[in-house]
């Protein structure tokens, strides 16, 4: 596997456990009505939508560097 590919996994893994911890911390807000579920689940979406723009950006710029 060369590197490129196993970045490419490693923030695809990124991604989804990023949302997973989102949805997770926006069950326990739910369940619990606590502030501290509903921060976690906004700062994990965020940080996952960033590493999707991060992901996109990443691939384009290996393909225009040709590797």
């Amino acid at each position: 596997m060369s590197l490129k590919s196993f970045h490419i996994v490693f923030i695809v893994a990124s991604i989804v456990l990023s949302f997973l911890v989102g949805a997770w911390g926006l069950q326990q807000y739910r369940v619990e009505g606590e502030s501290s579920g509903l921060w976690l689940a906004i700062l994990f979406n965020a940080t996952g939508v960033v590493l999707v723009v991060y992901a996109m950006r990443f691939v384009r710029k290996t393909k225009d560097l040709g590797i």
